[in-house]
Order: C-alpha cells, then sequence, then structure tokens
C-alpha cells in the first residue's frame, strides 16, 4: 500500500515563505508524476504544480514565478518551494502522485491528507 504525508504548512505573512514536503512510503519502485494541487474553502480543488520523473514541470498561472516544485527520486519525496506568499494562496495543500510502480501493482495513485497553507494579510 503506498501512502503520501504531507507536512510543512503553517501561518506565515504575506511575502513570506513555506516549505512543503510530500513523501511516498511503500516498497515503489518509481513514481511517474507528482504534483500539489490545493482547495480553498468555497472552491473547486485547483492544480498548483506537478513535476515528471525526468523533471519536466507544469505551474500555475496563479504560482508561476514564486513556486518552485522538485523531487527527490530516491526519497520518492515530492516538495514545495512557496515564495512572495499572498493570501490568496491560503488554502489546504494536497500532495498527488500517479504512475506508482510498486512491487506487487503498477499504475497506481495516491493523495495526501493536505496540509494547511495560511497567509496573513
Amino acid at each position: 500500500q503506498v501512502q503520501l504525508v504531507e507536512s510543512g504548512g503553517g501561518l506565515v505573512q504575506a511575502g513570506g515563505s513555506l516549505r512543503l514536503s510530500c513523501a511516498a512510503s511503500g516498497t515503489i519502485f518509481s513514481i511517474n508524476a507528482m504534483g500539489w494541487y490545493r482547495q480553498a474553502p468555497g472552491k473547486q480543488r485547483e492544480l498548483v504544480a506537478t513535476i515528471t520523473s525526468d523533471g519536466s514541470t507544469n505551474y500555475a498561472d496563479s504560482v508561476k514565478g514564486r513556486f518552485t516544485i522538485s523531487r527527490d527520486n530516491a526519497k520518492n519525496t515530492v516538495y514545495l518551494q512557496m515564495n512572495r506568499l499572498k493570501p490568496e494562496d491560503t488554502s489546504v495543500y494536497y500532495c498527488e502522485a500517479d504512475g506508482i510502480m510498486t512491487i506487487e501493482e503498477d499504475g497506481l495513485d495516491a493523495w495526501g491528507q493536505g496540509t494547511l497553507v495560511t497567509v496573513s494579510s
């Protein structure tokens, strides 16, 4: 069984920074893509950033130039460096992984439980 656990959320003032981490646990051979999504109250879940196993990245327009996604394949961990945070960034941030290959299965996907990021003005 694959599990994703996020960490690093918290309260920060506008203009500040946070670094989110998400570690995938289990007997994992590889993960195709990992990403971060967020959902604010009253809004639909939206994609923040994704990164493939070869390092190709994609960002939502709202976070380009401010957020950086990275991953450590050896640790099965994805990070989201969040700089120049805005109150509009306040959301629960969820980690996602797809194309997970384990010793027993392939093509799995998984979601973390979420970590809350609150940006004060």
